[in-house]
């Protein structure tokens, strides 16, 4: 055979063997995604930016983990039963506290999760109901026995990452729907233009105020943000730079007070509720946030919970002396009515 038709020969036979290969690796994507089961054209995991982007915000959740727990956990104990242990003492250290990033990636019930909030997101911004039909078939019947737990993963996540709570709303055909912690409806700061919420922050915020005494140095709450992966002047996946949107987006907003210590020389910050928080929230949901941050319940920290417990009595206190003032309000003034009435 003629020089120039081997050389076509072995050209044509190497494109073929590459093609051969292309679509073995193809076959093999398909196959991988069946056995996940949801199709490559799901939706949920497509290419759009919005799936890209929560999860970015869950792979950032992720990385924080290891130290979020264990941070979280030694300040809420030190300051519920008042010991002097550092947060060495009381913490185990990163390694002790969870499964790595990469170990908790490779978890299938924790994909299966993170594939339910990317749907609970869609959902929400599209302000559709969430059906349990439509969740037992996104993860597969296949693990329709671990669903309570996929589900459970993926409620926290909800709850800790945007500050959303999963609630039945339909117990005759099983459907949710997402609610807010805080009234989000308003627009503003914790809403942003990806329109997800960004409560989950807040709530953790107000938390960290308190179980500091009601409330918490500028280089406190930093301290505690830095172990959660959050720096200043470095921009974040959710909320932008963190920065402002704390000293400033939540102030403007009234979530928050911020404001120069008393007497502070050199001049020292810290923040306080803002007006806002204290209209939208209660400490006892706050220290509910975070104990299930820290998977437990609130009764476990005694003396935040009988702050919590005070504050709740108060505020029922308060709306019964308003609703009372309202109605001899109204009394006094259908009374002045009638003598009008009368004397003409």
């Amino acid at each position: 055979m003629p020089r120039g038709q081997k050389s076509k020969l072995r050209a044509r036979e190497k494109r073929q063997h590459v093609r051969g290969e292309t679509q073995g690796l193809k076959g093999a994507q398909a196959t991988a995604v069946e056995e996940e089961g949801f199709p490559s054209s799901c939706p949920v995991l497509g290419d759009a930016p919005e799936s890209s982007h929560v999860a970015g915000i869950l792979q950032e959740s992720e990385k924080a983990s290891a130290t979020t727990t264990p941070a979280a956990a030694a300040i809420l104990c030190k300051k519920s039963d008042g010991s002097a242990k550092s947060q060495d003492e009381e913490s185990p250290s990163p390694s002790q506290a969870t499964p790595s990033t990469e170990s908790s990636r490779k978890d299938p019930l924790t994909r299966k999760a993170n594939m339910l909030v990317q749907f609970f997101i869609e959902k929400y911004k599209m302000k559709e109901p969430i059906m349990k039909a439509d969740m037992l078939k996104l993860i597969n019947r296949k693990y329709k026995q671990q669903f309570p737990e996929i589900l459970r993963r993926a409620t926290e996540r909800m709850e800790l990452i945007f500050g959303l709570e999963l609630k039945e709303t339909n117990p005759s055909n099983n459907s949710y729907d997402l609610i807010s912690q805080l009234d989000v409806t308003k627009g503003g700061s914790l809403c942003g233009g990806t329109g997800l919420p960004k409560t989950g922050l807040l709530m953790t915020l107000l938390g960290m105020i308190f179980v500091n005494g009601n409330r918490a140095t500028e280089k406190y709450i930093w301290e505690f943000l830095n172990a959660l992966g959050i720096y200043a002047g470095r921009s974040h996946v959710l909320f932008g730079e963190p920065r402002k949107f704390i000293t400033k987006d939540l102030v403007q907003d009234k979530y928050l007070e911020y404001r120069q210590v008393p007497n502070s020389d050199p001049p020292c910050y810290e923040f306080l509720w803002g007006p806002r928080s204290q209209a939208e929230t209660t400490k006892m949901k706050v220290l509910e946030f975070l104990a299930k941050y820290n998977d437990t319940v609130p009764s476990s920290f005694p003396a935040l919970y009988e702050e919590a417990l005070r504050d709740e009595k108060e505020r029922a206190g308060a709306k019964v002396a308003a609703t009372a003032s309202s109605t001899v309000t109204a009394s006094a003034s259908s009374r002045a009515k009638s003598s009008r009435f009368s004397s003409i």
